[in-house]
C-alpha cells in the first residue's frame, strides 16, 4: 500500500537514525520537507520523461553525440537518442534474468570516442543455471544498431540461484580504475570473507580486470583478495564519484531497518556479518548493518535509515551553478520508499542535512538508476516491470 508523503515524512524524520540492535549510529541530520526557496533560490525540479516502454531499467550509459544507452535486466540494452528509443543488438542469451539478477550496470569507458567500448554487469548461466556475476566488455557499432562481446572482463562474482542481493553497480572513479559495489548474494559469509567477491566494492583496471597495484590486500596471493577495496558489505546499489574531491560514496540496501550511505575508505571493513562470526550458517538479518561490538573498527555509516527501509539505490552528485542551493548534494533514489534524497556533505564527507524533493512524492514508482549526465542534468530509471521510464530532471527555471 502506498504511504502518503505526510506519514512519509514523520517516519522518516522521526527515525532517520534509530540505532538498531549493538549499534552505534550517527546523529540525526536535518530533514527538510519542502521549502521553495533557500536564499531566495528556488529548489523546485523539472521532471521530463525521455524514454518509456522499458522493463526495470537499471543502468544509464552516456554516449559523446549525447546518447545513452540503457541497461534492462530481462538481458535487453536501448539507445536513447533524443526522442527515438531503439533496442541493441547484442547477444545476451547467457544472461541469467531471475529475483534480482540480471542485466544490470554498466559503464561508457572515458574512451569511447576511439574504442567504442563499455562494460556491463550480469548474472550468468550456463545449460539453465546461474555460474556467478561477472563483468562483461563490449563494443558498440559505429551505427549504434549492436554490440559485440570483446571478453570477459572479471568472472567469478559469487550468485545466488534466486538472483538475491546480485548488486553490481560499477563506477569510474576521480584516477580511472573501475569500481563495482557488489552484494552478498544473500549468503551468510560472503560479506566478511576476503576470498570472496561479494558483499565488497572492488577496485580493477578498466582495460584488463587486474588488481590495481595500490589496492589495500595487493600482497596477497589470492588474485580475488588482490581486488577487494573494502569489505563487510550486504547489497551495494549505488556508488557515486564526489566531483572535485575523488571520495567515494556508496548507497547499501538494508535487512528491515539500517540502509546505509557510506564514505568507501581503503580497506575498510563496513561491519554486515550475517553468520555471527562464521557460528551461524544460517543467514541472520537481525544482526546490525554495522556490528560494532563485533568489529569495533568497522567504518560507521554517513547515515541510516533507522527502523525502516527505503530500498535506496542509484547515486550520484549533482554539480553546477544551475542547480543553485542543491548544487553538489548527492542524489540518491529508493525502490521500496519511491522517493528521492539529496544529502548535503561537508567538506570531511559527513552528511549535514537530507532534503526530499516533493517532485517525487510516490509519483513515479520505484526509482534504481541515479546517473549525471554530462548535459547536467540527473537521468534516473523507473523499475517498476513494465513501461519503466528514464527521468531527466534538471532544475526548474
Amino acid at each position: 500500500m502506498r504511504r502518503t508523503w505526510a506519514v512519509l515524512l514523520a517516519v522518516l524524520a522521526a527515525t532517520a537514525c534509530t540505532p538498531s540492535p549493538a549499534q552505534d549510529l550517527p546523529s540525526a541530520p536535518t530533514t527538510v520537507a519542502a521549502p521553495t526557496t533557500v536564499s531566495g533560490k528556488s529548489l523546485a525540479l523539472h521532471v521530463d520523461v525521455v524514454a518509456s516502454g522499458l522493463q526495470h531499467g537499471w543502468d544509464v550509459g552516456f554516449l559523446p553525440d549525447g546518447s545513452m544507452l540503457v541497461t534492462q535486466r530481462p538481458g535487453r540494452l536501448t539507445l536513447v537518442d533524443g526522442t527515438a528509443v531503439s533496442p541493441v543488438t547484442a547477444d545476451f542469451s547467457d544472461v541469467w534474468a531471475r529475483g534480482e539478477g540480471g542485466l544490470m550496470g554498466m559503464v561508457v569507458h572515458p574512451d569511447f570516442a576511439v574504442s567504442h567500448r563499455f562494460t556491463t554487469c550480469q548474472t550468468h548461466q550456463e545449460n539453465g543455471r546461474a555460474v556467478d556475476i561477472r563483468l562483461v566488455t563490449w563494443t558498440l557499432s559505429a551505427d549504434k544498431r549492436s554490440a559485440t562481446k570483446v571478453r570477459d572482463l572479471l568472472t567469478g562474482l559469487p550468485v545466488n540461484q534466486s538472483g538475491r542481493h546480485s548488486g553490481c553497480r560499477p563506477q569510474i572513479a576521480a584516477d580511472g580504475a573501475l569500481l563495482v559495489g557488489t552484494g552478498d548474494t544473500a549468503q551468510p559469509t560472503v560479506s566478511q570473507d576476503r576470498h570472496s567477491l561479494g558483499g565488497k566494492v572492488l577496485r580493477i583496471d578498466l582495460g584488463t580486470g587486474a588488481p590495481l597495484p595500490d589496492n589495500p590486500f595487493i600482497s596477497s596471493p589470492d588474485p580475488a583478495e588482490q581486488r577487494i577495496y573494502t569489505y563487510g558489505h550486504r547489497n551495494i546499489q549505488g556508488v557515486a564519484v564526489r566531483p572535485g574531491t575523488g571520495q567515494v560514496f556508496v548507497a547499501e540496501h538494508g535487512p528491515a531497518f539500517d540502509d546505509e550511505i557510506n564514505l568507501i575508505r581503503a580497506g575498510g571493513n563496513y561491519g554486515w556479518d550475517p553468520s555471527r562470526g562464521g557460528t551461524s550458517g544460517e543467514y541472520d538479518e537481525n544482526v546490525p548493518m554495522t556490528d560494532l561490538q563485533r568489529f569495533p573498527d568497522a567504518v560507521r555509516p554517513l547515515w541510516t535509515s533507522g527502523e525502516i527501509t527505503e530500498a535506496i539505490c542509484g547515486a550520484a552528485f549533482v554539480s553546477g551553478p544551475q542547480w543553485g542551493p542543491l548544487d553538489g548534494r548527492l542524489a540518491v533514489v529508493a525502490l521500496k520508499g519511491q522517493k528521492m534524497l539529496m544529502f548535503t556533505v561537508d567538506g570531511s564527507g559527513a552528511i549535514t542535512e537530507v532534503y526530499l524533493p516533493p517532485e517525487f512524492n510516490d509519483k513515479y514508482g520505484r526509482l534504481r538508476a541515479a546517473r549525471s549526465g554530462p548535459d547536467g542534468a540527473l537521468y534516473v530509471t523507473t523499475s517498476d516491470g513494465s513501461d519503466d521510464k528514464v527521468l531527466r530532471v534538471t532544475p526548474a527555471a
